[in-house]
């Protein structure tokens, strides 16, 4: 049996007591392609069911649902039945097994939530800003996993309260800091008007960079280990200049 689930925690946890005891259950939340004879259900969040579920849960760990957040984030396509698999082990043993590392569906969990982290701990230093004629901040971003909001506390506390906006463009949505609140909103698209001091200040940054940059010793290898070319897009030394 296929159990679909939208992606939430709380459709999650319902699914995934509805999945419990069937041993050959597979959770997703993206399209699947059914086997011949397979059956699917699709599984709505409900908040009653997914409250109950979630005290059972905490009462073996206290942290668990700290770690279903982390693995939900997570990019990878096999996110679902990571947490799935992580879960029912700890449902079997009633207690906290993040440590039992030689368990597979441990480690397969432990080194998914780990990718995520990295992420974060990443995009603390490769988010670039920019200054809009309002005076905001915008910074656009596509990262592996679904962290906008969790970069919201590290540059709520180096911007103080200048206004910003971290826009996710591959899941369509933002974290804002807007001087006062914190808050994620979907954002399709956004149209941002630089400020007149941006665009000299990425002019200038440009040109220095094409100043240092030697072609004929370019180290692309050293590059991409320092600076995945998948950021890169968002770098403004790597941005065609602006026009006058």
């Amino acid at each position: 049996m296929i159990y679909f689930y939208d992606g939430t925690e709380k459709a999650f946890l319902c699914a995934f007591a509805l999945a419990y005891t069937d041993g050959d259950a597979v959770l997703t939340s993206t399209n699947a392609q059914l086997s011949l004879g397979q059956e699917a259900v699709f599984v709505a969040a409900d908040e009653g069911r997914a409250a109950r579920i979630e005290a059972r849960l905490l009462s073996f760990d206290r942290a668990c649902m700290r770690d279903l957040s982390t693995l939900l984030r997570s990019g990878e396509p096999s996110r679902d039945s990571t947490a799935f698999r992580y879960f029912r082990l700890l449902a079997q043993k009633q207690g906290p097994v993040r440590d039992m590392l030689a368990e597979p569906d441990v480690m397969a969990a432990a080194e998914c939530m780990r990718r995520v982290g990295y992420e974060v701990h990443r995009f603390h230093g490769f988010v670039r800003f920019m200054e809009c004629a309002s005076g905001a901040l915008y910074a656009p971003i596509s990262p592996d996993n679904d962290i906008c909001d969790l970069l919201l506390p590290h540059f709520k506390a180096r911007l103080g309260q200048t206004p910003f906006v971290i826009h996710d463009v591959k899941r369509k949505k933002a974290a804002v800091w807007d001087g006062e609140h914190t808050f994620t909103a979907p954002l399709e698209r956004a149209e941002v008007a630089l400020s007149a001091d941006e665009r000299a200040w990425q002019s200038l940054w440009r040109k220095y960079y094409a100043s240092v940059n030697i072609p004929s010793r370019e180290r692309l290898k050293q590059m991409r280990g320092y600076m995945p070319v998948r950021y890169w897009k968002f770098m403004p030394e790597k941005q065609l200049p602006l026009s006058d």
